[in-house]
């Protein structure tokens, strides 16, 4: 099973604080990553970097065996696009937009839909979050929990091969809780990876592979940690 993403002693500094210290990490294709950690442990951070939304300050980040410092701004641009699906915990939906209008974003600036019916499809992905009598209503019509499943469909409109989730669950009752964590960990049965950064143990549960990040140090939980 080959790497998706991988670092190398990253380190993250922001003026004289270390966000992140020697990050090492390796995530490979259909698996479930939880990094598991408390506000201000650098995991939003992690996570940014992972997705190519930030830079290490040093150290190194690699996709596939390709270390990403060696890639142009439109080839990191392009990777983002075609690569990751972003679940971000402030959701960024366009308050002009309908739900299903949201969703169709990322499939409308991917060439590789290009002719498709994208409708149907973001119709097809708001369904299966519970959202079927919702998918014409505008962000600010919409519950916190409403919204973040639309950020949620959103993230995986373009088909992406992993999943980049900040805080997925944050604003859902129980029974959407488990519903979003079940077909995130299904995607996983396709190939797909999913990062996961949470401080819910309900989330802990789904991991294949668990982190702890404090003060910006990762270790990987085992049984006995």
């Amino acid at each position: 099973m080959g790497v998706l993403i991988s670092t190398k002693n990253m380190n993250k500094n922001y003026k004289d604080i270390q966000a992140l210290k020697n990050i090492n990490i390796t995530i490979v294709p259909g698996t479930f990553n939880v990094i598991m950690g408390h506000s201000g442990s650098g995991k939003t951070t992690l996570l940014n970097i992972l997705g190519l939304l930030d830079e290490p300050s040093s150290g190194e980040i690699y996709i596939g065996d390709q270390p990403v410092s060696d890639f142009t701004n439109t080839q990191k641009a392009k990777l983002r696009m075609e690569t990751f699906g972003f679940v971000f915990q402030s959701f960024y939906l366009n308050p002009r937009m309908k739900a299903y209008e949201n969703v169709m974003v990322p499939m409308y600036i991917n060439e590789k839909y290009k002719g498709k019916d994208l409708k149907h499809m973001a119709l097809e992905l708001l369904s299966r979050f519970g959202l079927a009598e919702r998918v014409n209503h505008f962000p600010y019509e919409l519950s916190g929990g409403e919204q973040q499943r639309v950020a949620i469909a959103r993230a995986l409109s373009n088909n992406p091969s992993c999943i980049l989730a900040d805080e997925p669950s944050g604003n859902l009752d129980e029974e959407n809780e488990k519903i979003v964590m079940d077909y995130l960990k299904e995607l996983t049965k396709q190939g797909k990876s999913v990062v996961v950064v949470s401080h819910n143990p309900f989330v802990e549960t789904y991991g294949d592979h668990r982190y702890y990040i404090n003060k910006g140090i990762l270790e990987e939980k085992t049984n006995g940690f």
